[in-house]
């Protein structure tokens, strides 16, 4: 969404909260079933499942109102803002099989520096000194956690950075175009959109995948379930978060994506971040959480923001 308002009759800070850390916990819990799944299954099936869990679970629920609930006015809009989720989440599902689960969420949460630095680029937008200074700073927080030359990530960061990117220009079409219908709509498109247009890779893939399928046990076939669920479960939640609570109050917990995924990589890789990763960490969500603070203000200052670097922006 581009930007959710709440309702005043609505308010209430306290479970607006509460659901953003729930969103985040569902985030990090999503991201770490990716990455230890894609030792077994075909990450093509991984990312086909995710999107086909929301497209099926949406669609039972806007049933009940029958054809109406699925009627969109802006369908180019839907498949435009699908493809780009889409292309997000591949970046996603492919760099976590590379890279650990704390430090690749880490580098993706370079997205409301990128936001700023696309609206400059391609809106000709004024950015402020300050902006520009966290612009840096967050990608001298990368620079950080990648440490160019040392051999410790590599070319696979560049999934992150290619996510967050992708996760940029979609906020940025949103923003731009606003969201005129139905978030349960919308959610519905989008998963929709993602699964078709994968359906022919993985018919491409269908022998490998149920190969695979043979290959392990029911319980880690029952986990592609909970990838959707987590995924789809989480950015309703974050809607529903943003229903109840400004963006001001919300925006930076957000950031404890950062902790769950420490903890969930831990619990199930037993992995710690060295003491540059914990560095660049730090560097990356305070830059982040500033533009974000930054973000919202400007929503506060006016109802129509003109810019979209100062208008809130809330992935679906």
């Amino acid at each position: 969404m581009a930007l959710i308002t709440v309702d005043a009759r609505t308010v209430r800070p306290g479970l607006g909260i509460v659901l953003i850390l729930l969103t985040a916990a569902c985030f990090a819990g999503s991201d770490t079933t990716i990455k230890y799944l894609g030792a077994f299954l075909p990450v093509i099936f991984l990312l086909w499942a995710r999107y086909a869990f929301q497209a099926v679970a949406i669609a039972l629920w806007l049933a009940r109102s029958g054809a109406a609930g699925f009627r969109t006015r802006h369908p180019r809009f839907q498949w435009a803002r699908g493809a780009l989720l889409l292309a997000t989440s591949a970046m996603s599902f492919y760099g976590l099989q590379q890279m650990p689960v704390a430090e690749f969420t880490a580098l993706g949460m370079l997205t409301p520096v990128i936001v700023t630095l696309l609206a400059a680029w391609f809106l000709h937008e004024r950015v402020s000194a300050l902006r520009w200074a966290l612009v840096w700073g967050g990608f001298i927080g990368a620079l950080i956690m990648i440490r160019p030359g040392s051999g410790v990530f590599g070319w696979v960061a560049l999934f992150p950075l290619a996510m967050a990117m992708c996760y940029g220009v979609f906020q940025l079409l949103t923003s731009k175009l606003a969201a005129l219908e139905s978030p349960y709509t919308t959610q519905f498109y989008t998963g929709f959109s993602g699964a078709l247009l994968l359906t022919p890779f993985v018919l491409v893939e269908a022998q490998p995948i149920l190969a695979a399928f043979r290959a392990v046990p029911a319980w880690q076939l029952a986990l592609v379930l909970v990838i959707g669920m987590f995924a789809s479960g989480g950015h309703l939640l974050l809607i529903f978060a943003f229903g109840h609570a400004p963006s001001a109050t919300l925006m930076p917990f957000t950031y404890a994506q950062v902790a769950f995924a420490l903890i969930t990589s831990w619990v199930v890789f037993r992995h710690v971040p060295d003491h540059w990763a914990w560095a660049g960490m730090g560097v990356i969500c305070a830059c982040g959480a500033a533009s974000a603070w930054l973000n919202v203000r400007g929503v506060a200052k006016a109802a129509h923001p003109a810019s979209v670097v100062e208008a809130d922006t809330v992935g679906d």
